[in-house]
Formats: C-alpha cells, sequence, structure tokens
C-alpha cells in the first residue's frame, strides 16, 4: 500500500479549489508526473524542503514534499502569470545592475578628472 495515496496527495493539492472550479489535477497521472519532476530536481542538487531521512530516495522526498504542502502544482494560467513575473523582476534586476554600472562608470570618470 503507498502511503500516502493517490486520493490523499490529490486532496492536498486541491484543497484550495473552490466548489464548482475545475480542480489543479484530476489524475493519478498528474501526481507522478509532479512527483517525477520534483525528483529529478533532487537528483540535479535542488534543496529538500522538508525533513527527510538520509535514506529516503529523492522519489520519496517528492511524495512527502507534496503531502506536507511544501510543492505546488501550477495551472497553465498560474504558469504563464509566474514566467511574466519572473521575466519582470529580471529585467528590474537587469535595469538596477546597469544603473549600478552607470553610476560606477560616472565615479569612475569624475575621480579620473580630479586627478588630471
Amino acid at each position: 500500500m503507498i502511503h500516502p495515496s493517490y486520493v490523499d496527495l490529490m486532496n492536498v493539492v486541491n484543497k484550495g479549489v473552490e466548489e464548482g472550479e475545475e480542480p489543479v489535477i484530476s489524475s493519478r497521472y498528474s501526481i507522478v508526473m509532479a512527483t517525477a519532476k520534483r525528483a529529478r530536481q533532487l537528483v540535479a542538487g535542488d534543496e529538500v524542503m522538508i525533513e527527510a531521512n538520509p535514506k529516503d530516495k529523492p522519489l520519496s522526498i517528492a511524495v512527502k514534499e507534496l503531502y506536507a504542502d511544501k510543492l505546488a502544482i501550477l495551472t497553465d494560467e498560474e504558469k504563464e502569470a509566474m514566467a511574466e513575473l519572473i521575466a519582470q523582476k529580471n529585467s528590474e534586476v537587469e535595469g538596477q545592475k546597469a544603473a549600478a554600472a552607470l553610476e560606477e562608470t560616472v565615479e569612475v570618470s569624475e575621480e579620473e578628472t580630479e586627478e588630471e
């Protein structure tokens, strides 16, 4: 017997869904895909988000993270919104870096003119 069961995991993922709304996931396949993807991330070196036994395998850890509500399975709309937010943040960071670089260049130029 698998613990937690697929039903338990689907209930955790869909807990915030209002009555009448479409659930975030509605199949075992979605659970399998989400936990497999997270397990690959763990193998690649991502940090574990729960207290886990060092003997636990990545897939077991992924299932426990999902059951502990540490993972979120995003809908397509949420993925798009997240991608837009990340792109916006990246452009802000790039703008700040460019401004800092320009400011640093101006300071260096001022120092060079003072020395002459």
